[in-house]
């Protein structure tokens, strides 16, 4: 990246920074959500990770970092069965986490939410493991990285990566990738009976299995292969990476410009009485290209697959390169937009045997068009009633990727860790 595009960079998230100064600042600003303290994904615990990241860089003050997580627990934090890797008492651990650094701030306040994270965690692998032994199929909110269990084990990789609560989360990951039998049809473990909308409806006969890294199995398929990398391994772990990876190959479309899976497969495509989609959609993080590309990427770095490695960067290259994938980007944010599609393809390129570096200008240019200032990308993306604030799909989330791209070093803080991509 040149200097002039990082300078840039710098200037962007500055201004997105000084905007989202206080808590208060931004309450008064009647963005559209409402204000949720305790959720990473779109309140006050999520914006607390942009200033945690640049006080650990020496660009912002640990007050502001301070102001943030109070506001976070300021109307108490969740622990029970709504509590989830992105809201409630595993979202505020996280940005604690982030937070305390080598000086172990916040260690009191991290060590009573453990005991809450730990004991849910374990009631909810207890009713995962009796739905697996009478046969019935998952909700996405078990397993998947938002809700999910694996998210659970996205925060646990980071807190406590060599505890016995990380390892049940991946056997029971390894278990839910073992086959299922429904009505004399024999499943993929991970198949749901619901809609992607995590509800039944009549739009999905017979459910779906999902691919996205937010709600499907890359999500898992990228928890398993990151602890793999960190050495945590449990049984069956490689066999377990194999077989996502192989139901992936089976749904994997190629056409001139790479590769690209389709976001879920029905039950009518699984038999082929409806066809897949003919062409790709947005290469996003939470569903489409980028996501699933960088999960097989690093699963393939976890267990040495060379040819499977080529092919996700391929992947990854075409999401950069074919017009109808970027069109379907509308917005800057981290889940869906071209802040996440910039973060993740740096984080693929430093692991890379595929040159990716070239396409980074292209992609801050999209978040930064020539002639934008700072100040107007902040107003654009804090404007009511349609801006948002938060880091999955608001301001403070595109003001952490811009400033890793002006850095040009990986986060200081761990803060992409919740988005398994690291």
């Amino acid at each position: 990246m040149t200097p002039l595009n990082s300078e840039a960079a710098r200037a962007a998230a500055d201004g997105i920074a000084e905007r989202l100064s206080s808590p208060s600042l931004v309450s008064a600003m009647g963005l559209r959500g409402g204000w949720w303290p305790q959720s990473l994904a779109v309140g006050a615990a999520g914006v607390a990770l942009l200033h945690i990241e640049r006080a650990c860089a020496g660009l912002g003050s640990w007050q502001r970092v301070h102001e943030w997580l109070t506001a976070a627990v300021a109307d108490g934090v969740g622990a029970g069965e709504g509590s989830h890797l992105h809201y409630g008492a595993p979202a505020v651990a996280f940005a604690l986490h982030a937070a305390g650094g080598e000086r172990g701030r916040y260690a009191r306040a991290l060590e009573t939410l453990d005991r809450h994270i730990a004991a849910e965690t374990r009631h909810r692998l207890v009713v995962a493991h009796a739905r697996m032994d009478v046969g019935r199929l998952p909700a996405l909110a078990e397993f998947d990285a938002i809700r999910g269990l694996t998210g659970i084990g996205g925060y646990l990789r980071q807190r406590d990566p060599e505890g016995q609560l990380l390892s049940e989360i991946l056997t029971y990951l390894v278990r839910l990738t073992e086959p299922v039998n429904d009505h004399n049809e024999l499943l993929p473990g991970w198949w749901t009976a619901l809609a992607p909308s995590g509800r039944l409806s009549t739009e999905f006969p017979g459910g779906h299995a999902n691919t996205g890294m937010a709600h499907g199995i890359t999500g898992p398929l990228a928890l398993l292969a990151l602890t793999m990398r960190d050495r945590t391994v449990v049984d069956g772990q490689a066999e377990a990476i194999i077989r996502i990876c192989a139901w992936l190959d089976r749904w994997r479309q190629d056409d001139h410009s790479g590769s690209w899976w389709p976001y879920w497969v029905t039950r009518a495509q699984v038999s082929g009485a409806q066809p897949t989609p003919s062409r790709p959609s947005r290469p996003s993080w939470c569903y489409g290209t980028a996501g699933v590309a960088r999960a097989q990427q690093l699963a393939a770095l976890a267990i040495g697959d060379l040819a499977r490695q080529e092919t996700a960067e391929r992947a990854m290259v075409g999401a950069l390169t074919q017009p109808l994938q970027l069109a379907a980007i509308a917005d800057a944010s981290l889940c869906h937009g071209h802040a996440g599609l910039f973060h993740i393809t740096d984080r693929c390129a430093a692991d890379a045997i595929t040159p990716m570096t070239r396409f980074q200008p292209s992609l801050l240019q999209a978040l930064i068009e020539d002639g934008t200032d700072a100040e107007q990308l902040a107003a654009a993306l804090l404007r009511p009633p349609g801006g948002c604030f938060g880091f999955l799909e608001g301001a403070a989330g595109v003001a952490l990727a811009l400033h890793t791209a002006s850095s040009g070093l990986p986060p200081v803080s761990g803060w992409d860790s919740c988005l398994l991509i690291a």
